[in-house]
């Protein structure tokens, strides 16, 4: 085993021990980060709203994290989509980040960035249900079909 001569420990493992220590892709069976979806759910059901009665009025993306959190705690969203998004709201709301929101203009950019990276990820997941409930919650008229739909 190649591994091994970078990690010498990789040789006092099992195989069991050795298996679990691998980093399966995303979309692998395997991957299970339940402790830390439900650290992050936790995180963003208990201060989302906090954080949004806060910024909403000042951000442009209010819509989109309003529709990612509707997605997120939706039961019939898969583990994967809710798991993404939770880590990217959860970013959202934490109030260390890697530009301090306090800074004008600049300071939400990267949660910006964060939140419409994992949107674009999982984009087919956020339902029109989602977005109505997001619409309705920040006081915004539901959106019309697309007249060329109704043709």
């Amino acid at each position: 085993m190649q591994l091994a001569l970078f990690f010498p420990i990789l040789e006092l493992m099992s195989e069991n021990q050795k298996e679990s220590a691998t980093f399966p892709g995303f979309n692998s069976e395997e991957v299970h980060l339940p402790a830390v979806m439900a650290r992050n759910e936790k995180k963003v059901k208990r201060s989302f709203w906090k954080k949004m009665l806060k910024v909403a009025g000042r951000i442009p993306f209010s819509e989109d994290a309003t529709s990612a959190f509707y997605c997120a705690t939706d039961a019939q969203t898969p583990w994967r989509v809710r798991a993404t998004l939770l880590a990217a709201l959860a970013y959202f709301i934490t109030p260390i980040d890697l530009i301090p929101d306090l800074i004008a203009t600049l300071g939400f950019t990267d949660d910006a960035a964060v939140l419409m990276m994992a949107i674009s990820m999982v984009s087919g997941h956020i339902k029109p249900k989602h977005t109505d409930k997001a619409r309705k919650m920040l006081g915004k008229p539901p959106e019309k079909p697309n007249s060329s739909e109704n043709a």
